[in-house]
């Protein structure tokens, strides 16, 4: 392995319960509605062919719903509040593989709104450690496409063979490995460490210590109430 390429939704961040709270009150949804909403369209808002407003305005289509100007106001800011806390576990961990030489890169799918935000934030200084950042919404490709892996391993320079991938999602994680790449599904640190020694990747590099992210997907509607 030279590389390790990391997803940033529910692997270097989680999503926060109370912005989640506040999206399904607004909405006036369940969880499992606003899930199966909000990924709807969401492929097309990473790929920068929608902006927020017009991404809300279709997820009020879709939800039999009008949201007022201000209300998408609210939900874009919510929505940007989604995705913002980071996993303390996994960010010492690309600490530790950088601090060894080893290069990294971020590949992820997101919108231009949080993007944004990141870039602005000093909260996020941590992305200057990386060796490369791929972003959907300013390349305009998106995962699972095979070309936004193969870019990402270009501008590492290495070959996708000795790359390593980490993403949540299990048709990325397959797209990653039909181009030989080593790919892992994260469901948390401490299960990572164990896929990792099961298939004894980076043993000779520090690993990840287990994290008290909170449950991930529909899961969270519990963490709220």
């Amino acid at each position: 392995m030279q590389a390790v390429i990391f997803d940033y939704g529910e692997v270097l961040c989680h999503r926060d319960p109370e912005a989640y709270r506040k999206l399904l009150n607004l909405t006036q949804l369940d969880a499992p509605a606003f899930e199966h909403i909000y990924w709807h369209d969401r492929h097309q808002y990473d790929l920068g062919t929608l902006d927020a407003a017009t991404f809300w305005r279709q997820f009020g289509g879709h939800a039999g719903r009008t949201f007022t100007d201000a209300e998408i106001h609210e939900l874009v800011d919510y929505d940007v509040q989604l995705w913002t806390p980071t996993n303390p576990a996994m960010l010492a961990w690309v600490a530790a593989l950088q601090a060894t030489g080893l290069r990294t890169a971020v590949l992820s799918n997101m919108g231009p709104d949080l993007l944004n935000l990141m870039r602005r934030s000093p909260d996020f200084a941590w992305l200057r450690g990386f060796t490369h950042l791929t972003f959907s919404c300013e390349l305009g490709v998106a995962k699972p496409d095979p070309a936004i892996y193969l870019f990402t391993c270009e501008k590492l320079g290495v070959p996708p063979e000795q790359c390593l991938f980490i993403d949540d999602k299990p048709e990325n994680v397959a797209a990653a490995e039909a181009l030989g790449i080593h790919a892992v599904r994260f469901t948390g640190a401490a299960q990572l460490r164990k896929d990792l020694a099961a298939r004894n990747w980076l043993q000779d590099y520090p690993q990840p210590e287990a994290d008290g992210a909170p449950p991930q997907g529909t899961d969270l509607l519990t963490a709220v109430l």
